[in-house]
């Protein structure tokens, strides 16, 4: 995607579902609030494409090389960030725990990545896969049409 413009913004952000037997690569992440799951990724660095940026976070992340299949979502937040997610292939590869170059390597914010299944996911951290367009990978949108009526919103339920 040779043509696409380069973003310089510092808040623009870039992540990767990758999918292998309907579970999902997860990165947790520990945070001043506490730890969570999500999709592997991070900020765009000055004169990189954004595919270029997914494939440098899979890399750093989770050491493992991938090829950008399509752009599954691309998203302005209410905090201004605009983040842009692909679904990423990393073929037979293994996902192994890598690091954030940014951060240092004694007190790290990225301390595990796994395959998941949706049901082994939080749901707090499963409600941002939808945003990131998880429904346009197949498969999911039939799993998530299977679950019913339930309402499972833990301070949704009166």
């Amino acid at each position: 995607m040779a043509d696409q413009p380069l973003y310089k913004r510092s808040n623009t952000r870039v992540q990767a579902i990758v999918v292998r037997a309907r579970q999902i690569l997860m990165a947790k992440r520990r945070a001043p609030s506490g730890e969570y799951w999500c999709l592997p990724g991070g900020a765009l660095e000055p004169h990189e494409t954004l595919e270029e940026a997914v494939i440098r976070e899979l890399r750093e992340e989770c050491q493992v090389a991938g090829t950008v299949l399509r752009l599954t979502s691309n998203l302005i937040e209410a905090s201004g960030v605009e983040s842009f997610t692909y679904l990423v292939s990393i073929g037979d590869q293994e996902p192994k725990l890598g690091h954030d170059p940014e951060v240092d390597e004694a007190n790290p914010i990225l301390i595990d990545v796994r395959w998941m299944a949706l049901d082994d996911i939080p749901e707090r951290d499963r409600a941002f896969l939808w945003q990131a367009g998880l429904m346009t990978v197949p498969g999911f949108l039939e799993e998530v049409e299977a679950w019913g009526d339930a309402i499972s919103c833990p301070d949704c339920i009166g």
